[in-house]
């Protein structure tokens, strides 16, 4: 049998694309921001992770040009070898005192990162416990470990006790969960999931590539939203939401940050963070730090469009119905209902995604929304709106 053949036999998406409803790839003619030219038409965005709008922002640009024209375009080598900027320590200490943990480490990419981090920590004779609604990105860093994973039902905290239980008291686990969910935008039960820790002797890591910049005291994530900072063993997150970048990162005690440095294999064999990359996530970085009032508008908008969208009769899912994060996805329930209202709302003029199974439970198809500080109620209820008149008014 030719290993090709399953490429040239009919799919799903040569279908979509017949009936004209295959929702990918759509090309963006212009910057990220609350409005786009996308394939020659002004869209609304709200499917965007830039959650604080900085991509577009003058300083934070100016600085990638500059590191450009400082560095070049690429350090053609992994940090453990010739790609180490002055720069990436920079980043990596500012990021430290921001998180308030000792060290950090960054990475390629968000994937990269979970990846990279479970993957080090997690050996032979080791556990890791994973919410079942966590991303794929931790999923594929439990399975490049050499552990044994678990999994719970989402926020579920008897079956995490459960999971837990199964463990034996000689092996290590390690409890992995998001901190904000990205497909449904409700936050982690930390403080339980703490608790449990520490009664098990199980340490905790949050993957806060929704969280930071958009919760806690200042945008420091999920970890400061509960207080929990001091519980919480590893961050994870991301330069390509809130900081308007590319890369990702680790933050941990010194010690622990050390050994995954040395024993990550996505970070030793993978070339370092581009210059500009990094010049934009570190500029954004202290944008951060000197406007602690972005994540309140961020906040207050998310609300806003919460309160919005139930009024006009869109079904929000409902663990996410009063979380002040900026992901709020809406129910279509079946799969081609979802893909058909989701092209109409983009001919209409906004650009939203459309989330199917297996991303979420059969039946539970969803439009996933997301909002950034800088967008406006003005252009908020124009998008409402159109969302509104075919979901609703036009009982698509």
């Amino acid at each position: 049998m030719d290993i090709f053949e399953k490429c040239y036999q009919h799919s799903l998406a040569d279908e979509l694309k017949e009936q004209g409803i295959y929702p990918y790839f759509h090309a963006l003619e212009s910057r990220q921001d609350v409005e786009v030219m996308m394939e020659g038409k002004r869209r609304i965005m709200l499917g965007s992770n830039n959650y604080l709008g900085l991509t577009i922002h003058p300083e934070i640009v100016e600085a990638g040009i500059k590191a450009l024209e400082q560095y070049g375009t690429g350090c053609s080598g992994s940090r453990f070898l010739n790609g180490t900027l002055d720069m990436h320590l920079e980043l990596e200490q500012e990021l430290g005192r921001f998180l308030r943990k000792s060290g950090v480490v960054t990475f390629g990419t968000g994937f990269q990162s979970n990846v990279g981090i479970i993957s080090a920590l997690v050996g032979m004779h080791d556990y890791v416990i994973c919410d079942r609604e966590n991303h794929a990105s931790i999923y594929a860093g439990c399975q490049m470990s050499y552990g044994k994973m678990l999994r719970y039902r989402h926020s579920d905290m008897a079956d995490l006790e459960k999971q837990l239980r199964r463990v034996p008291e000689k092996n290590g686990a390690l409890i992995v969960t998001d901190g904000v969910f990205s497909m449904g935008g409700d936050i982690a039960k930390l403080p339980e999931i703490c608790a449990l820790a520490k009664k098990y002797g199980a340490r905790v890591m949050v993957d806060d590539a929704h969280g930071l910049g958009v919760l806690g005291e200042g945008g420091r994530g999920t970890a400061s939203y509960f207080g929990l900072e001091d519980q919480v063993d590893v961050y994870m997150g991301t330069f390509s939401k809130s900081l308007a970048s590319l890369g990702g990162y680790m933050a941990a005690d010194k010690e622990v940050a050390d050994f995954v440095r040395h024993a990550s294999r996505p970070f030793i064999f993978s070339a370092s963070i581009p210059p500009a990359n990094c010049a934009t996530a570190l500029a954004a970085l202290r944008h951060l730090e000197q406007h602690p009032e972005l994540p309140e508008r961020l906040k207050e908008l998310s609300l806003y469009a919460r309160k919005g969208l139930t009024e006009r009769g869109l079904t929000i899912r409902e663990s996410a119905l009063n979380a002040p994060t900026p992901i709020i996805p809406i129910y279509t329930y079946e799969t081609y209902r979802t893909l058909n209202v989701a092209a109409k709302i983009y001919d209409r003029g906004v650009y939203v995604n459309p989330t199917l199974p297996p991303a979420t439970p059969e039946g539970e198809a969803l439009l996933r929304t997301s909002y950034m500080a800088t967008h406006t109620e003005a252009l908020l209820d124009e998008a409402m709106d159109i969302m509104a008149d075919v979901l609703v008014n036009d009982h698509a």
